[in-house]
């Protein structure tokens, strides 16, 4: 556990100091030049909390001009510093970013914090920014910025809800390189993302996956080497455009023909967690969740039971599988003729079924 007065060293990155104060997660470390970095706490160790943070150097006496070294031994030169191994894969080769989004505490999203977590899964060390603005701005603001090493997690900030209105747009800038060998030259990236902020207030909306062990909700930024949306402006593509454009409004105008068509049915989304439906639930025992649930199904189903092709998704959670049997066994009773299938992974995570509404 690490604690105030602590001294540590980073294990991602080189250096370290005196632990100033501790918020949760986060630990905030005191380097040699007294500047304060937040970290997480995992991120580092301690290596003694019996020495000092600062060791303030001897200096020579100056007596009447004249130079008098104290009776020590002079310091023995310091070896020259060598670059450190880099831990490689094949896979590696090939760039993989991806920015998280961890709740501090997953079953509090309406209150809880949250950190923002880089993963450079790639041999290659980045130059690395990531900025924010909101829907208002027309200005960016810088979150986080260094280099970061190859095959590695690093924790870029902590921020809550009131912050989220700054954040509905994500950029992330980076420039690939390696250090002490050869490699292969990788295009600098400008990646720039919407972020659909209402996420961070739905559960469903956090999965484990390849780097996390924990529910996070995860953006990729490169996948293969390939950044998500780049920004590209094709100068050739746009001026032929623009040139098929006006040759078009050079002709005929023929008297357009209306179009009918068939309006598409939105999906209908029904979360039927307790804790969505029932503001308080003291007093309520198992049965009295389940059978509340049961009710809050059969109303949205019978509000939509003669929309023909009307689809509805019902989360549910993945649980012990009670109220999804509970759920299946209502349709095969009241509503036999309607499909049913599990609900998109992706957009609903594990624990959703959705039901298609035919004739009876």
């Amino acid at each position: 556990m690490v604690k105030v007065n602590d001294i540590v060293r980073f294990l991602n990155d080189v250096g370290g100091g005196k632990v100033t104060r501790v918020e949760g997660k986060m630990v905030y470390v005191e380097d040699s030049d007294g500047f304060e970095r937040p970290v997480l706490s995992r991120e580092v160790v301690v290596v003694d909390t019996s020495k000092p943070h600062h060791v303030t150097q001897e200096k020579p006496l100056v007596i009447k001009s004249k130079l008098v070294e104290p009776d020590v031994p002079a310091p023995k030169p310091e070896p020259e510093k060598r670059l450190e191994p880099v831990f490689e894969t094949e896979e590696g080769e090939v760039l993989n970013i991806v920015l998280a989004y961890e709740p501090r505490e997953i079953k509090h999203l309406n209150t809880t914090t949250f950190y923002s977590m880089l993963v450079n899964d790639s041999n290659y060390f980045l130059y690395f920014a990531y900025m924010t603005r909101g829907d208002e701005d027309r200005e960016w603001t810088t979150r986080y910025h260094d280099i970061v090493e190859p095959n590695t997690q690093v924790p870029l900030d902590e921020f809550g809800h009131n912050d989220l209105n700054s954040m509905t747009h994500v950029a992330v800038q980076y420039i690939a390189f390696k250090q002490g060998k050869g490699f292969a030259l990788k295009n600098p990236a400008l990646v720039q993302l919407r972020l659909d902020v209402t996420k961070f207030y739905k559960l469903h909306c956090f999965h484990e996956s390849e780097y996390f062990d924990t529910p996070v909700l995860q953006l990729e930024i490169t996948r293969n080497d390939l950044p998500a949306k780049p920004l590209r402006i094709d100068s050739s593509a746009l001026e032929n455009a623009m040139r098929e454009k006006r040759r078009q409004d050079d002709r005929p105008r023929r008297q357009p023909k209306p179009i009918h068509k068939k309006k598409k049915m939105e999906i209908i989304v029904q979360d039927l967690h307790i804790a969505e439906l029932v503001d308080n639930l003291a007093g309520f025992s198992n049965a009295d969740i389940l059978n509340y649930q049961l009710a809050k199904f059969c109303e949205v189903m019978k509000a939509n039971e003669d929309k023909l092709g009307q689809k509805i998704v019902f989360i549910h959670g993945k649980g012990e599988g009670v109220l999804r049997k509970a759920l299946l066994a209502e349709l095969k009773r009241k509503w036999p003729a309607c499909t049913v299938q599990d609900a998109s992974f992706q957009e609903y995570g594990f624990g959703a079924t959705q039901v298609t509404i035919h004739k009876h």
